[in-house]
Order: C-alpha cells, then sequence, then structure tokens
C-alpha cells in the first residue's frame, strides 16, 4: 500500500485493520476519508501522532504522539513533564490515586509531541493531548 493506500492491484484501497499501523476504528475512519479526499484528487491526510491508543486494564494506560525513545531516535529536543496522580485531590478524594500523567513537547516551540497517562480514567483524559 503506497501513501495514498492504493494497493499494487489498479482501483484497489485498503485502510485500517489490512494495512500496518494499531487496529483502531478511528484510525480505519480517518484512513477511509483521506483515501476518498485522494482518489477525488484532493490531498487526504492522516496525522498518526494525533491518534490515541487506550489499553484497558486497570490500570488504564493511555498513548498519543511520540514516546522519549523516538524523540531521542530522532534527535528531537524536547521539555518533559510528569505529574503524579497523588497530587490530584479528585483522584485522591475517589481513592483512586495511583498513576501519573507525562507530557513530551518540543523544547523551542512548547509544542505537544507526546502524552502518556497510567491510572483511572486514562482512556478519557487522553483525549486532552490530541487537542
Amino acid at each position: 500500500v503506497d501513501s495514498h493506500f492504493q494497493t499494487k492491484v489498479p482501483s484497489v484501497y485498503a485502510i485500517g485493520d489490512a494495512i500496518d499501523g494499531p487496529m483502531l476504528a478511528h484510525k480505519a475512519e480517518e484512513e477511509g476519508i483521506a483515501c476518498v479526499e485522494n482518489i477525488a484528487g484532493f490531498a487526504g491526510h492522516v496525522n498518526y501522532d494525533a491518534i490515541p491508543g487506550v489499553v484497558y486494564t486497570y490500570p488504564e494506560l493511555a498513548t498519543v504522539g511520540q514516546t522519549e525513545e523516538q524523540l531521542i531516535k530522532a534527535g528531537i529536543k524536547y521539555n518533559k513533564g510528569t505529574f503524579p496522580f497523588m497530587a490530584n485531590s479528585r483522584a485522591r478524594a475517589i481513592f483512586d490515586a495511583e498513576g501519573m500523567v507525562k507530557v513530551l513537547a518540543d523544547k523551542e516551540t512548547d509544542k505537544i509531541l507526546g502524552m502518556h497517562i497510567i491510572g483511572a480514567n486514562a482512556g478519557e483524559m487522553i483525549a486532552e493531548g490530541v487537542l
């Protein structure tokens, strides 16, 4: 599959679980839109760094964007901020204060490059890192 989702067979395209990447319905939906835009002659694009992933375990694990390892490998200078759930009054009030949030941002621009959360409701909170 090429960058426009076209296979080696003329007029056959592939998206979602049929191509590389995480098997997520919202990823496939974005790829489908981009694929149709490309077919129609527009510039279809999927920002894979803005597609969150969640592991529904206890505690939940949620991630979006790049990891520290990926940033180091790419030579990107970044700042890291971490925040423990124990410092959050709501988490302590509901007796679920185990966990943390890690935010990775570009050292020069402060653009968020990655966010990683482990703890209760991580799957809901990760949306803030996508905005």
